[in-house]
Order: structure tokens, then sequence, then C-alpha cells
């Protein structure tokens, strides 16, 4: 039985509105979240993103929605392909190799697997498919063995980042982008197949041997995962606040334009920069802290108490200082659980109503961990116990 009386309040960063969370089908919710490239090491903001979508994912579940959840790895892309050539390795076995230790890390912090993990060049059917579509209906063009989506054949291109033209080319000269490419009719024009080099991996396609673009990937995975019949609308896509543009602007415009169907998305969630020694951390600038560092001095359950203990909308600078202090409320709640759980006390039914207001306020995290130290500091351990595996916390903690 559904247990949807109280209805959540979720940001939109489509409207930047917080609005009620309403699905297409009652019951059933159908998420999407962009994962990682894996050319380099899991870093703290990485997981800061997927610990987040992990305990979307367990409340909503907890509400008693099914849900369907699709992450990608994108394991064909530029930045892989010159991380290959850099350390000598087959671009395959770099992506395998980094793609197993990103799930090592995420399982070390308790992050559940989505329904399907899927790899880009498992959806390249369903690219040529889709490019073919818009080909036909004049929303792309092609030039020298390269397809490109046309923007001016979507009049609203922008309106979920808001940028002007201006901040639109230098985001896609930062973000991959290639305004400069001489091939193309507008500068923001994006690409949607590109030609082979000789030394790159490649496809057979209608326009010759090439590879797909970076956006068109995820709309492929959607529609090929996520879609029905009924309505090719998903509930909820999510990602680091950096893919809103040229991504996700992008996969908007090519999936609106090939369906005919708006919105792509009823749901836009996207989690805030980590920021290291005053910027974002970033491989590009190196300054990472890796997840397997910090788990070879913190428990699980204090470096995922450190992600939860800031809203996901809103940017943070790691600093080691706080650690300590974490590691302490993590004790302080698991030696109250070890002490007192088997004490005969009833779950208070008010302790959990008040946790899910914490909770349908947007995934306010930070409210409901302070909420879990005044039940430890209570004694109330039966809920404490309840409402701390809620969050995703381990259970095989060690005191």
């Amino acid at each position: 039985m559904l247990k949807l009386k109280i209805l959540m309040q979720l940001y939109n960063s489509l409207t930047r509105k917080i609005e009620p969370f309403k699905t297409l089908q009652e019951g059933i919710v159908t998420m999407y979240v962009c994962g990682i490239t894996p050319y380099d090491i899991t870093h703290l903001g990485h997981a800061f993103t997927y610990v987040f979508f992990d305990v979307l994912l367990r409340y909503l579940k907890f509400k008693g929605y099914k849900v369907t959840y699709v992450q990608n790895i994108t394991d064909i892309d530029d930045d892989i392909l010159k991380k290959a050539k850099e350390v000598k390795k087959n671009w395959q076995d770099l992506g395998n190799f980094w793609t197993k230790r990103y799930l090592q890390d995420m399982h070390s912090l308790n992050v559940l697997p989505p329904t399907r993990l899927i790899k880009a060049t498992d959806s390249i059917d369903k690219i040529i498919q889709i490019i073919k579509s818009l080909l036909k209906k004049g929303a792309a063009y092609q030039r020298n063995g390269n397809i490109y989506f046309q923007i001016k054949k979507f009049p609203t291109y922008g309106k979920l980042s808001r940028c002007n033209r201006r901040e639109m080319l230098i985001l896609s000269q930062e973000r991959g982008g290639n305004p400069q490419d001489p091939l193309k009719i507008d500068p923001l024009d994006f690409i949607l197949w590109q030609e082979s080099k000789k030394d790159e991996p490649s496809w057979n396609s209608p326009w010759g041997k090439g590879r797909p673009g970076w956006h068109i990937e995820c709309s492929a995975m959607i529609h090929q995962y996520l879609g029905s019949k009924r309505s090719r609308t998903i509930d909820i896509h999510g990602g680091g606040r950096d893919l809103i543009y040229p991504h996700h602007e992008s996969e908007i415009a090519q999936s609106e334009s090939y369906t005919v169907e708006s919105p792509f998305v009823n749901f836009w969630m996207h989690t805030c920069m980590v920021l290291f020694q005053g910027e974002k951390m970033a491989k590009s600038l190196g300054n990472l802290i890796m997840v397997k560092d910090l788990l070879k001095k913190y428990s699980p359950n204090t470096i995922r108490w450190l992600l939860l203990s800031h809203r996901y909308r809103s940017p943070w600078e790691f600093t080691q200082d706080n650690l300590g202090q974490i590691e302490n409320k993590v004790k302080l709640i698991e030696t109250t659980i070890r002490l007192r759980e088997s004490a005969k006390v009833k779950e208070d039914g008010d302790n959990l109503k008040k946790f899910q207001a914490i909770m349908e306020e947007d995934l306010n995290t930070p409210k409901a961990l302070d909420f879990l130290l005044k039940l430890a500091r209570k004694k109330s351990a039966k809920d404490l116990k309840k409402l701390y595996s809620l969050l995703g916390f381990r259970k095989d903690f060690q005191l």
C-alpha cells in the first residue's frame, strides 16, 4: 500500500521553483542520473552526487513507489580516448578499470546499484535511429561525415540553463564543445555523430564509420530503457550542476525534437559543486579528494554523514577539520543503537512523521541528521536504527 498522504516537495531546476512531486503514473517513478566518464578516479564531488540520489531512491521506495533507476557510463568520449593514449592503454580496458573502481567506491559508501547501469556503447543502434529521425525532420544536418543538431530549429533552446548566447559560447568551449568548428552553421550547434579518426574506435552508420557525440548518448539510453508507449517523458533526470549547459540543455532539444513531446523530463534535479582549496573539485584542476583515501582513515558512515550534512543544492567546501566531529556524531548514533536496541521500547509514530516532514522539504538531509542526533540523545534506539538505515548508513558498522 502506497504511503502517499504527504506530498513531497522537490526543487525543479527547469522552473527554478520548489514544486509538489507528482508522477506520470501513480506509484511509479522513472529516474535517470548521468553517470561517470571512466577515465580517472572517483572523487568526493562524484560521491556527493551519487549519495544524494541514492537517498532519493531509498526515500521514494520507502514511500511505496516502484522506481526504475537508470544510470549511464559514458564509455566512449574524447576524454577517455585522450587518456588512453596518454597511458598507452586500450580505451575499453581503461574504461572497464575505472568503472570497476567507481563501483567499488559506491559499494563502500552503501550506494544501491541502479536498476540498470548502461554503457553508452550499448545504445549505438538507438543513437543512430534518433539521429536518422532528426535528419528527416530537418533538426539536424550532415557535414563531411559529421551530423550536427541545428539549435535554431529548437526555439526554446536555453530554457533550462537560461544562459545568454555569450555564456553559452564560453561554457560550450569549456565543457567539451567546439564553437570554432568550421563545419557548423551556428557555433552553438552540437555534434550528434562524428567521423572517427584512423586510430579511434568506430561504428558503422548511414553516414560512414564514426562515433556518437556526448549529448545524444544520454537521450538514447533514456528513450531505450525508460520510455514507454504511453509517454516518453520521464519523472526525474539528475546530475551535477555543471551538466546543465550544454549537456542537459542539448538533451532537451534533441529529445523533444525527436519525440515531438514536451516536456522530456518532469523534474530536473542538480547537485551543487564540492569545492576544495577555493575552487570546484575537478579532474582538470587536480584538486581532488579521493573517496578511497578518506576510507583509509574514516568509516563509510562518517563519509556518508559528511556528504549528507550539506544541502544538495548548495555548494560547499571540503575541509578535513570537521571530519573528527562528524566521526563523534556517528559514534553517538551507533553506540545508542547498539546499547539500546534490545530494550523493550516501541517505535514512536510521531518520530517517523517528524522525519518524513523533514524529508518532504526537498530532501533536507542536514535537518534529518540533526533529528537523528536528537533521537540518540533521547535513547530512541528503535526509531533511530530504522531512520539511520533509511538514509543509507551501513548496518554492519563496528564500534
